[in-house]
């Protein structure tokens, strides 16, 4: 994605140059021939207003919000837009050529090149005698076509409609990304879901069993612990929720495991109030406890303590979980964040593999400076460090 929105914002300082000099060309009255600086800050300030519009990809509703800016940067009489089979959106007064549109279109759709036809018109009143049709693209495939129309096609306008086309396939391409983001986030929480172990589930089952003859009432109250368990991390709906509720759930999972392991598991908590209502991913924190769980009890006779610290850092949120078991061998750490899923433990459960999922979620949704940070060691115990911004745009608990 870093990619792509370098492109983006190298053909938005390339095409910008090219529009001021067509806007201050073209500029009616004196209206646009003031400084550079005035028009640069139009230019960009149209192009802010029209590239929400493609954030759903080249859509009708979105080619109907998006023309009108468009045709304001290229200061043409009509700019139609079509998506290789209809006419999504046409803009300007002369809307009796909009019929026309995909007729102009169909030469550009099939060899992707800038074409210029001479436009057909018996109206005196009519200024379109011309039309500069070029095409819109993603990943080197012509989905549409962008046409600007007018009474002649100087080589400004057709520099400035190429410009502008590449611009909104910049935008067409963040809307993919975007879009198969949500849908890799999507099988990511799917397979984050499925991999929730078996044997958790299996053992919390067994050993609420045990207390439903001995203990009814402990046994009522740890089945209600388990089902609120499974009703969070199965939830369908929302990307993110918040710490305090993440946490709520951990609680529960902590506590079934604390009625099968008693004083073997040792658990301690140090929450600083003022960020409990953090937005965090959904199910960031449970695969990172699950591990230490795991890890804390491992080979060993003595009891485990698990510490969960979550803390005020500024602008950030620092959350920690450590254990103090049998470690990891830093490699294999290494091995697994960069994509590596054998297991890292010997009971079939892919025991790190959670924390590979949970990186990459962390590194698409705040940038690769918030990736896990885990130090370890043979021996030395585990601690997982996750640094989340208090305020991300576009990030809220659902």
């Amino acid at each position: 994605m870093n990619v792509v929105i370098a492109v983006a914002v190298t053909l938005l300082v390339t095409w910008i140059p090219a529009l001021v000099w067509w806007r201050r060309q073209q500029g009616r009255n004196g209206d646009l021939g003031g400084p550079a600086r005035r028009a640069t800050f139009e230019t960009l300030h149209t192009a802010s207003r029209a590239a929400p519009a493609f954030r759903a990809g080249l859509t009708e509703q979105g080619a109907q919000k998006t023309a009108r800016h468009l045709r304001t940067l290229l200061d043409c009489p009509a700019l139609a837009i079509t998506d290789g089979e209809r006419l999504l959106a046409w803009d300007g007064e002369h809307d009796h050529h909009a019929e026309q549109g995909p007729k102009h279109a169909e030469v550009t759709l099939g060899n992707g090149r800038t074409q210029v036809h001479d436009v057909t018109c018996d109206r005196l009143d009519c200024p379109i005698r011309r039309v500069v049709v070029v095409p819109l693209a993603t990943d080197d495939r012509v989905i549409g076509t962008l046409a600007a129309y007018g009474e002649d096609t100087p080589a400004g306008l057709i520099r400035a409609a190429e410009e502008v086309a590449q611009w909104v396939d910049a935008q067409l391409e963040l809307a993919e990304l975007d879009h198969s983001r949500t849908l890799l986030m999507e099988a990511e929480m799917r397979a984050l879901r499925a991999q929730i172990s078996p044997h958790f589930i299996y053992n919390s089952l067994t050993t609420i069993a045990s207390f439903v003859r001995s203990d009814p009432e402990r046994a009522r109250e740890l089945l209600l612990e388990f089902a609120g368990f499974t009703r969070y991390s199965f939830r369908r709906h929302g990307d993110f929720t918040t710490l305090a509720e993440e946490l709520r759930s951990i609680d529960r999972y902590l506590l079934l495991q604390r009625a099968r392991f008693g004083e073997q598991l040792r658990v301690t908590l140090r929450i600083a109030p003022e960020v409990l209502p953090v937005a965090v991913p959904f199910l960031c924190l449970q695969p990172l406890v699950e591990n230490a769980v795991r890890h804390g009890l491992q080979d060993r006779s003595e009891p485990g303590l698990i510490t969960i610290v979550a803390e005020d850092a500024g602008s950030d949120c620092v959350i920690s979980v450590e254990d103090d078991g049998i470690g990891m061998d830093p490699g294999d750490v290494r091995r697994l964040l960069a994509g590596d899923a054998r297991p890292l433990s010997d009971d079939g459960d892919a025991a790190g593999i959670g924390l590979a999922n949970v990186d990459d979620r962390l590194r698409q949704v705040y940038g690769d400076e918030y990736g896990l940070a885990v130090e370890t060691g043979r021996g030395a115990g585990t601690k997982v460090t996750v640094r989340v911004p208090k305020y991300r745009p576009g990030v809220t608990a659902s």
